[in-house]
């Protein structure tokens, strides 16, 4: 692989920091969810991404080379360092706004490391090959969830619309591209986004339509979660999550 350690290392975090923030906001759910079995659902697909999250921190670590271990890096952090996409980050709302965002990003995560399992980075198409398993569970049940709500009562049909609407914004920046992409798609490491891209829009706009919903008109981004420039939850979200870490520095158990 022809790429910069710096660059390398920089996309792999990524990676992680989506992982790790969409399964930090997933397992506010536990506790809250709707019933019993949607409970435990809520919960495992957050420990998938949690789990995710480590293995792509741990590599992180290892690629940059300076003893930074998978915990230095999700509790040591300030906010401005973390690179995950802003729609990780934002509250869960009601569970309407959740599905619709597991849905975007469940097609999201499949496409991506379904690609990603052919990178010429042995150890990150490991990863991925273990993470698109996953992917596929999480689109299934996301789009279910999308079409049984989208299409059911007007009450629920209205909230799922409503959701879509909020959220659709956020879905620019996952597909915008910067020096980091183009870099390690050169390498070889990342996918060919412009097919994940289209595979993306085919599922979302063919489930959709089968849950009566429709597609907002694509906007803009002011910010980059990408770049370090967040929404101001998560800021609350990290103050949650790094509490322990902060108030005891090394603390272990």
């Amino acid at each position: 692989m022809n790429i910069k350690t710096a660059d390398h290392f920089e996309y792999v975090l990524r990676l992680g920091d989506n992982a790790l923030i969409l399964g930090q906001r997933l397992s506010e759910w536990c506790g809250h969810s709707p019933f019993v079995e949607e409970d435990v659902a809520m919960a495992n697909t957050a420990l998938d991404h949690i789990g995710r999250a480590r293995m792509l921190l741990t590599y992180a670590g290892e690629i940059e080379g300076k003893g930074q271990s998978e915990d230095d890096l999700a509790y040591k952090r300030h906010e401005a360092e973390f690179k995950n996409f802003l729609i990780a980050e934002l509250p869960i709302g009601d569970f309407a706004f959740t599905i619709v965002r597991q849905f975007l990003l469940d097609a999201y995560h499949y496409y991506l490391f379904d690609g990603l399992t052919n990178s010429a980075d042995d150890k990150l198409a490991a990863i991925a090959a273990k993470s698109v398993k996953e992917s596929r569970y999480h689109l299934r049940r996301s789009s279910e969830w999308l079409i049984k709500l989208g299409d059911g009562t007007k009450e629920s049909h209205e909230k799922m619309q409503s959701s879509v609407d909020r959220i659709w914004r956020f879905n620019s920046e996952l597909f915008e591209y910067d020096d980091i992409d183009r870099a390690a798609a050169s390498a070889g490491l990342a996918p060919d986004m412009a097919a994940v891209e289209a595979s993306w829009q085919r599922s979302v706009d063919e489930t959709l339509a089968e849950a009566t919903l429709n597609r907002p008109e694509s906007a803009p981004l002011a910010a980059s979660g990408r770049a370090g420039r967040h929404t101001e939850h998560l800021g609350y979200l990290l103050a949650e999550m790094q509490h322990l870490q902060r108030a005891y520095p090394g603390l272990s158990w």
